[in-house]
């Protein structure tokens, strides 16, 4: 056993040190050598109730990311209002989400260079200044710039907290967790358009961002202390800014279509067709920069393999099909069913809770069968025949909830078998990096799969109708209910092409034994 194994080893929490020695070895020559050992802090055991302690925080930290991006949507008509601009009200929302997507992977490449504890101190630091200059915005620019610098923060919130959970857990307990932060996301996504409304209409907007003050406090209290304890794998570096820009600007370009094409722009039309041909140009850019630094920004090797081309892209259908269905579903229900806008967003509650749970059982099924993707392959197969079910058949709302809740529960199993076998298969100095290109990939995708919806419905209705979050005008665009029931089968027809796609490469994605105990037993997060 070389150095760099030993120092691993015996650096994993919880985990027996031939365990780390066997997980390095299985790696790709190309990915890491001894020469690429970090420097690795003497490891302290945790307890746990220091775990908990930090997964706790953890999840009060990601809370903030996920509540900012659903707690403002309800509070625009008022901020609207109050600055009498409504035309640019759309930027405070795209905004943190142009901002939040470009950052991820360059504050996942920075938690492996200089360390967990530094990235996750400026993440929550840019975050709250951005809140607190939102909350005292005089006027709609200096608003939808503070969204910017909140979305820097909040996209670097997500890759450091998965990154650093990676460092706490070893990777065959680490399945189990993802349904915590799973529920997290659910429940912001759940409350925010809630909290923001009695807000706006009870308190003021700007409460909406003075909230986060308490949470981040509370959270770095929580999270600090402990922090000190954990493991170090990162490994100082030289920097490869001119590839992140290079990263970041794609990125941002690629949003940018993704948002105006077929709304504020047709997309054929020169404007459109322009900012592809950038997108594409500084993309292009980028791995010809990638192939030639000594130290990439993002590794590209990395991205290849028999893991982690597999894992991206079925995270990302997962992701996608989940995203784009919670966006447009509001129309069916409203247009079909006749439901009101507060009913349609009830009625999103089983495809976003019952996710979870599939979540949970895939994590649990990590800790002990040896296949841990089965589970995996199995959930994204039946939910697909539930998808098929959907796109064949007519069915009354019980039916349709039914069947949508069964789908969730299939679909939300790819997201810890995924996250956990990209992790797992990488050299810890390269977690943060991974876990980084993972989330950017993901929001990628769930930004083109929510605008492929709406040009599927677009076509399929042949007229101009509310989409994408503005299915409170639904009533106002005379649609027969059978032509919707048509149109929408052929997004149910989509989110079943995403998750077929999702279990063919679960199936072709190689499956490397996990590190850590054979019977992993959780953190209880209550006493």
């Amino acid at each position: 056993m070389n150095k760099f194994d030993r120092q691993s080893s015996s650096a994993d929490i919880q985990t027996l040190p031939d365990d780390i020695a066997e997980e390095l070895s299985r790696l790709p020559s190309e990915v890491i050598s001894v020469d690429d050992a970090p420097s690795i802090a003497p490891p302290v055991p945790l307890s746990q109730d220091e775990v908990r302690t930090i997964v706790i925080s953890l999840m009060l930290t990601m809370f903030l990311a996920a509540l900012d991006q659903t707690i403002v949507a309800t509070a625009l008509p008022t901020i609207g209002r109050q600055f009498q601009d409504v035309s640019n009200l759309s930027w405070v929302i795209t905004a943190y989400l142009l901002a939040s997507t470009a950052v991820a992977p360059v504050f996942g490449t920075l938690s492996d260079i200089y360390g967990r504890r530094v990235m996750i101190i400026i993440s929550l630091s840019l975050f709250v200044a951005g809140s607190v200059l939102c909350a005292v915005a005089p006027n709609m620019p200096m608003l939808i710039l503070a969204r910017g610098l909140q979305g820097l923060g909040g996209g670097g919130i997500m890759p450091v907290v998965q990154t650093v959970i990676s460092d706490v857990v070893s990777p065959r307990e680490r399945g189990q967790y993802q349904a915590y932060f799973s529920s997290v996301w659910m429940v912001g996504g759940i409350l925010g358009p809630v909290i923001g409304g009695v807000f706006a209409e009870h308190l003021h907007w700007s409460m909406i961002f003075w909230i986060n003050l308490p949470l981040a406090a509370a959270a770095i209290v929580m999270l600090l202390p402990k922090m000190k304890k954990i493991p170090v794998f990162h490994r100082k570096r030289k920097v490869d800014w001119l590839g992140g820009v290079l990263l970041m600007a794609s990125a941002v370009v690629f949003m940018l279509v993704l948002t105006w094409g077929g709304t504020r722009y047709p997309w054929l039309s020169p404007t459109v067709l322009a900012m592809v041909g950038g997108a594409v140009a500084l993309a292009v850019s980028f791995v010809w920069h990638a192939r030639r630094a000594d130290e990439p920004f993002l590794p590209l090797k990395l991205l290849t393999g028999s893991v982690a081309p597999f894992a991206l892209t079925a995270g990302g259908c997962g992701l996608g099909a989940i995203t784009g269905l919670t966006v447009q579903l509001p129309l069916y229900y409203e247009s079909v069913y006749h439901l009101s806008a507060s009913e349609a967003g009830l009625a999103l509650i089983p495809l976003a809770a019952v996710s979870t749970v599939g979540a949970a059982v895939a994590g649990r099924t990590m800790a002990r069968a040896k296949h841990y993707k089965r589970v995996a392959i199995i959930g994204t197969s039946w939910a697909a025949l539930c998808g098929l079910g959907l796109t064949l058949t007519t069915l009354p709302l019980w039916g349709l909830l039914t069947l949508m809740a069964a789908f969730a529960l299939g679909l939300g199993t790819t997201f810890p078998v995924c996250v956990v076998s990209l992790q797992n298969s990488v050299a810890r100095p390269q977690v943060g990096t991974i876990t980084g290109a993972m989330n950017f990939f993901r929001s990628l995708m769930s930004s083109f799969t929510v605008a492929a919806f709406a040009a599927i419905l677009l076509i399929a209705l042949g007229i101009d109708v509310p989409l994408a979050g503005e299915h409170h005008a639904a009533g106002a665009v005379a649609i027969p209910t059978e032509d919707m029931r048509h149109a929408f089968r052929y997004v149910f027809g989509a989110a079943t092409a995403l998750m077929t796609i999702a279990a063919l490469c679960l199936i072709a994605m190689e499956e490397r034994p996990l590190a850590g105990p054979a019977t992993a037993q959780p953190v209880e997060m209550a006493e």
